[in-house]
């Protein structure tokens, strides 16, 4: 077998084999396969296409790629969660607590964010003292002792997925539907996962800009894990203003808080909810979507979702208190913008939110940028609601009056108010399965 022939097959729109798709990935893997093959065949595939078998395959042997976590000794049934990526996403650390609350185990693991915000790995790294890194005996004890855990990826999860990504991003082959859909998949399956719940977002904060792009992502993923074994849901939801009020990571920390005590933002909690919801579905713990919702909404009434999260910190080394007392690093200095007219705020472009958020500081515009934790954006409104001449719209975060400035003339841009209410998308457009 050559690596020249199958890249040719590829090339001709033909179907290559589970064994031939194995040999692609453990060769280049091991560095048999050098970067300029892979880089023509990664260009054949966007070009071509492959099928859902073919993408299976492709998961399959990325996933076996490296280690593979084992939760059966554990016992429950384990179900994990994915989002592909928004401005203000802060959905993992509700449901963890809220989820493993209501009696399905959550043992997760989380990247940091490469763009706009941090990820899930870096809002937690806003906790004095949390772990983010635990061990494979402390992980999986830590689930069986409370029922949570978050940690970063293990170095040598799914490798092939590390490489290919990474080659991917410097040969214009990222926007490819099976190998996004198998990049995605190849980790929940090494995870250990045996249910699946994905939030594929859509619009202009998301990496699908479109509902119909959204969905052909989404099919292709629920088919990946129906082939492999997987029960897979898919729940479009709408990133064209950011999830709740907070980006940035210590203040999207206290959002969460303030979320899990019941006094979270009603677009958060609607999403959160509902991927809650067919978490428990897929747990096994609830037979339909409303059953879940109202076992989560019970969760946050008796406290028992926050009690968890504090646990969860604590467990990990985390200063619980310093979150329950709002005591996180903040940004020194911040600055409301002002609406100069009153009248409905008209939209948030959550992909210029973003881009503000991290000219602050809040994210990385390259794997090399560091994050300044305490620094971010607060919408005191958002896209629809009402607001007074002279009132904040936004509240800015920095670490000094010269990022200030700069995000003030990007701020300024982007803040509009009319007559008329502006008509808004349903947050949660469909769901499949």
């Amino acid at each position: 077998m050559r690596m020249v022939d199958l890249i040719e097959k590829k090339r001709e729109g033909e179907i290559l084999s589970k064994e031939e798709i194995g040999f692609i990935i453990g060769n280049y893997v091991q560095g048999v396969i050098p970067e300029y093959q892979m880089s023509a065949w990664a260009m054949a595939v966007y070009f071509r296409g492959m099928s859902l078998d073919e993408t299976a395959d492709l998961t399959l042997a990325m996933a076996q790629s490296g280690d593979q976590l084992d939760l059966s000794a554990l016992g429950g049934r384990f179900v994990d969660k994915h989002s592909t990526g928004g401005v203000g996403d802060k959905t993992t650390l509700l449901l963890g607590p809220m989820v493993a609350a209501c009696g399905v185990p959550v043992a997760k693991m989380s990247g940091r964010g490469l763009g706009h915000t941090g990820g899930t790995i870096d809002k937690l790294s806003a906790v004095p003292g949390f772990r983010v890194e635990l061990n494979q005996e402390e992980f999986l004890a830590q689930v069986k002792k409370i029922g949570l855990s978050v940690i970063a990826q293990t170095g040598n999860l799914v490798p092939a997925d590390k490489k290919l990504y990474a080659l991917r991003d410097v040969t214009a082959t990222v926007s490819s539907v099976p190998l996004i859909a198998s990049s995605v998949m190849s980790k929940k399956i090494a995870a250990g996962a045996q249910g699946i719940v994905l939030d594929v977002k859509y619009g202009s904060g998301a990496f699908m800009k479109t509902l119909e792009e959204a969905r052909v992502l989404a099919k292709t993923m629920v088919g990946i894990g129906k082939e492999l074994g997987r029960q897979t849901i898919a729940v479009l939801s709408n990133m064209n203003q950011p999830l709740g009020r907070a980006v940035g990571n210590s203040l999207e920390i206290l959002e969460v808080a303030d979320a899990l005590q019941g006094k979270g933002p009603i677009d958060l909690m609607e999403v959160s909810l509902e991927l809650g919801a067919w978490m428990l579905v897929a747990g096994q713990v609830v037979s339909d979507v409303e059953k879940g919702k109202e076992k989560l909404r019970a969760s946050l009434t008796s406290g028992a979702a926050w009690n968890k999260f504090l646990s969860f910190l604590s467990e990990q080394g985390g200063d619980a208190q310093a979150v329950a007392g709002r005591h996180l690093k903040i940004a020194p200095w911040n600055l409301p913008i002002l609406a100069h007219d009153s009248g409905f705020v008209q939209e948030f472009d959550a992909h210029k939110i973003g881009i503000l958020a991290m000219t602050l500081g809040a994210g990385r515009a390259t794997k090399e940028s560091s994050i300044d934790l305490g620094t971010g954006v607060v919408l005191a409104k958002k896209a629809g609601e009402w607001v007074e001449a002279g009132e904040p719209i936004l509240q800015l975060y920095g670490s000094s009056k010269e990022t200030l400035a700069e995000g003030l003339m990007l701020a300024n841009r982007l803040v509009s108010v009319g007559n008329e209410a502006p008509e808004l998308p349903p947050l949660i457009e469909e769901v499949i399965q």
